[in-house]
């Protein structure tokens, strides 16, 4: 099957999937009110790749139809750009705001396929040739697929990692004529409920001992006895009124595994401990950082011109205002330039596979969580009590209201009342709405903590130049 439409991919929604939302169960996840908006905007990514062919589509490598470029295992820095054409397409069609597009898990399995000798140490051919094979499939049948790969918190006090006798994380509890069968939970599966397959990989090392939870697999949503729990749904459904709640609302659900049988061919890691704490270890972050600082990208840009038609709406361009669009312009082209010099810096990583370097990421990944949350303080801010003004499309056209909100609500100069409203509403969708305060928290924690990526950073930094700047004075003969 060459590359989906959007009608394709909402009729593959259509599974006896375990989805509950409130205290309900959604039977039909495409036709579900509160899911009705980002499925269709989904699929309109699906319908992208067609409409952009020549920057998303390529020609699989063996049987010549069109796949899309985010399952592209890159030979090259050439290869590298193409992927990032692409990327950015995606990222622009969703502002950013969706963190789990379909291409992020496209390009993670593509850089697992491509270092595949990583998988198959210790004895683990078979889960590496299982795992190479399920990436063609991947994309070949162009599913969309989601993951979950942290262990719920019980106790602080155990870690963040499972120890044997831990009942609460995913483990393996017997062996099947087909495969295994794994029992327990793990959060979150984001875009849960409209995704194809469940992927569960390695997210953090596991102590000695913690074999049966040395796990990684990805299997069909509607499996039995896998059911997902989803929080409070955010979205709305007018597009005019809430322009972004309306659209990009992508879930997240805890997942249950409620004794779940996972087919040996969809078994990637099973129990083999050295495998599961080093093969995200080295390759894995520079090649899903070049999708998700892309799109980070995306979405700090699209901040800060939300900021900026914030301002001039009501011709607020003061010096103090200025300095907080162009912090929010600072950071949006600092993540550009650390993409630049990443990819700029690609090299062979291993095994003929090119991923960007691993520097420039690594300094995002601690400064992005703090930057989002400033972002939104700003917009805030900025847009103050006007935040809390804006009528809704129904009452604009209300015959007796239409006419004193277009005289009461209008902006400086030429800004009309609609375009305030719609202006001030989008700001709030974006900072202050249900969705916005998940996104915020959502950006917080999307890769990792700031101060644990931040320590990360300092322990794996290079200390040679800097020792040489300092040892010059420090050890300077005194005379």
């Amino acid at each position: 099957m060459p590359a989906r439409t959007g009608k394709e991919f909402l009729q593959g929604l259509r599974d006896d999937r375990q989805i509950w939302v409130g205290d309900e169960r959604v039977a039909d996840v495409a036709a579900y009110p509160l899911f009705a908006g980002a499925a269709r905007f989904l699929g309109s990514l699906f319908d992208l790749q067609h409409e952009a062919a020549s920057v998303c589509l390529m020609p699989d490598p063996e049987t010549g139809e069109p796949i899309n470029v985010s399952h592209l295992i890159p030979r090259s820095r050439a290869d590298l750009a193409r992927r990032h054409a692409c990327l950015e397409r995606i990222a622009e069609w969703s502002v950013g705001i969706m963190g789990r597009t379909p291409d992020y898990l496209n390009i993670t399995f593509a850089g697992f396929a491509g270092r595949d000798d990583e998988w198959a140490i210790n004895r683990n051919e078979r889960g590496a040739a299982n795992l190479v094979a399920y990436q063609k499939m991947l994309a070949r049948r162009d599913l969309c697929l989601t993951h979950t790969l942290i262990h719920p918190t019980v106790d602080r006090a155990w870690g963040d990692a499972p120890a044997a006798g831990n009942d609460v994380a995913v483990h393996k509890v017997a062996e099947t004529a087909h495969g295994i069968v794994v029992r327990g939970a793990r959060i979150l599966a984001t875009l849960a409920p409209f995704a194809d397959d469940l992927a569960v990989y390695p997210a953090a090392p596991l102590p000695a001992g913690a074999d049966a939870y040395a796990l990684a697999f990805s299997i069909p949503m509607a499996t039995p006895g896998l059911k997902f729990l989803c929080r409070d749904s955010m979205s709305a459904r007018s597009p005019v009124d809430h322009p972004l709640s309306s659209r990009f609302d992508e879930q997240d659900a805890f997942v249950i595994f409620d004794d779940v049988e996972v087919p040996r061919d969809r078994l990637f890691i099973d129990g083999n401990l050295p495998v599961y704490n080093t093969v995200v270890a080295s390759s894995w972050p520079p090649n899903f950082m070049q999708q998700t600082s892309i799109r980070a990208q995306t979405k700090l840009e699209f901040a800060w011109g939300i900021a900026t038609r914030v301002a001039e709406a009501t011709n607020g361009l003061t010096p103090a205002v200025k300095e907080m669009l162009g912090e929010m312009w600072s950071y949006a082209e600092l993540t550009r330039a650390a993409i630049r010099a990443a990819e700029e810096g690609a090299h062979d990583w291993g095994n003929g596979i090119w991923f960007p370097a691993g520097e420039p990421f690594r300094a995002l990944r601690g400064l992005l969580p703090r930057w989002f949350p400033r972002v939104n303080e700003i917009i805030r801010e900025l847009g103050s009590h006007n935040l809390l003004a804006g009528p809704t499309a129904s009452l604009r056209r209300d015959p007796a209201l239409g006419p004193l909100i277009d005289r009461y609500l209008r902006g400086a100069g030429d800004v009309r009342a609609e375009e305030r409203v719609r202006i001030f509403r989008l700001a709030w969708d974006f900072a202050g709405s249900a969705l916005g305060s998940r996104g915020e928290q959502y950006e917080r924690f999307y890769i990792g903590s700031s101060g644990r990526s931040l320590q990360r950073a300092h322990t794996m930094a290079s200390p040679d130049r800097a020792r040489r700047l300092v040892d010059r004075f420090v050890k300077e003969e005194l005379t």
